[in-house]
């Protein structure tokens, strides 16, 4: 990526160059993202949104950073940190796609790969890691893994769910059969089931007592 960049002018190469290495760490995984499983991601996040994508835009901000800003109109938030019927607006890092600048240059600092991509209009779960301090940045806990599309009820991710359940071990007991099946089932689960599971295991702290590891 930073090849593409330097075709820009030489001050904001420069600065996209620093920004890739010390306000984006986690892209440096993005290109060989770790699994994270479920538990994983739940414990990684600071807010669970449910929701409907508004816009997704993009933009360079007054420091230089390209991004894209995603807008969730939010039914609902597991972890509570997100009023349900509000707008969750966020900035993750990159372009939609590459732009052309006022000097004629063009700017090829899209989204890395790993980072996951939005659509308005897209239902999603959204597993929300905490705003980078420097530069607000934010992006979903375990990057693609943590953004999952709902369509026909069913829920996936960018890699159709790999790993979501591996190592994962819940207490037999507070699951209904449904669930149960879908944590040894690969590839797209029941939305409602999903939910369910995610809110009862925060809601009733399964990952602090041990019911969940």
């Amino acid at each position: 990526m930073l090849g593409k960049i330097q075709r820009c002018r030489k001050p904001l190469a420069a600065l996209l160059a620093t920004l890739v290495v010390t306000l984006v760490a986690p892209v440096a995984s993005a290109m060989k993202l770790k699994t994270q499983n479920l538990t994983q991601l739940i414990t990684s996040s600071e807010a669970i949104v449910a929701g409907t994508v508004k816009s997704v835009t993009d933009g360079i901000d007054a420091a230089g950073i390209p991004y894209t800003e995603v807008t969730i109109q939010v039914g609902s938030d597991a972890k509570g940190q997100v009023k349900e019927g509000s707008e969750y607006t966020f900035r993750q890092f990159g372009l939609l796609e590459p732009r052309t600048m006022a000097n004629g240059h063009k700017l090829l600092a899209i989204s890395p790969e790993g980072f996951p991509r939005w659509s308005e209009g897209e239902y999603v779960i959204a597993f929300m890691h905490e705003k980078a301090g420097r530069t607000g940045l934010q992006t979903t806990a375990g990057m693609a893994q943590g953004k999952f599309s709902v369509m026909n009820g069913k829920l996936n991710n960018q890699f159709n769910n790999a790993g979501l359940f591996e190592g994962v071990e819940i207490n037999q007991q507070l699951l209904s059969s449904e669930q149960q099946n879908m944590l040894t089932t690969p590839g797209a689960v029941d939305a409602t089931q999903f939910m369910d599971l995610v809110g009862r295991a925060v809601s009733e702290n399964w990952i602090g007592t041990g019911e969940m590891k």
